[in-house]
């Protein structure tokens, strides 16, 4: 959502976006929040799930998405600022519009950045999960596979953006496919088919 109000190159019209739609603006930040409240204990439920098959990987995945949960979640502040830069109080009166502007964007791709930092430890986490469900009996390895292609998919994603010149993220579009394809896929399986709950209770070897 938030990249719905960015003009590339155009910090006075990405102002004026932010301030036309304020209350969308806000509730893209809301909608991150309640992500976050609701995200951990789905991760938690999947520890719970396969912690028979490998529990200290789960234990490090665990570790990675906490790092990622609150890098994000502390970066929503650089996503929230430019409704404070682009406020009425009185102080930001010494400043012109078009500086306000600049500062605003400059908090968006702050912003970005910080958002692209935290995937990585998504990325991993990823790869664990994936692995561990790849290694069960309990779901078809194939959605471990394509899992740790999701992880895959956020590591190059974010590693690309950190590493091009001014923070460019060219290969965004070729790679949210695979990520989309490989979270869904394994979220819906477990809402429609679940696990085979005879691993869940079979004893230890």
């Amino acid at each position: 959502m938030r990249q719905a109000f960015k003009v590339s190159g155009d910090a006075l019209t990405t102002a004026n976006n932010i301030q036309s739609s304020e209350m969308l603006f806000r509730l893209g930040v809301v909608s991150d929040i309640v992500n976050f409240i609701c995200g951990l204990p789905c991760v938690l439920i999947i520890y719970f799930l396969f912690k028979r098959i490998n529990k200290f990987l789960l234990q490090l995945a665990l570790i990675f998405v906490i790092i990622q949960t609150a890098i994000i979640a502390v970066n929503l502040l650089n996503q929230i600022s430019p409704l404070l830069i682009l406020g009425n109080n009185t102080y930001l009166k010494s400043f012109q519009p078009n500086q306000l502007a600049t500062l605003s964007q400059l908090s968006l791709n702050i912003q970005e950045v910080g958002y692209a930092i935290g995937l990585v430890f998504f990325g991993f986490y990823c790869l664990l999960v994936g692995y561990v469900i790849f290694k069960s009996k309990m779901v078809p390895k194939l959605l471990g596979i394509l899992y740790i292609i999701s992880g895959i998919g956020y590591l190059i994603n974010s590693f690309t953006m950190l590493l091009s010149k001014g923070f460019a993220n060219p290969i965004f579009s070729y790679v949210a496919i695979p990520i989309f394809i490989g979270e869904l896929s394994f979220c819906l399986w477990l809402l429609i088919k679940g696990i085979d709950n005879s691993e869940i209770f079979k004893p230890n070897d």
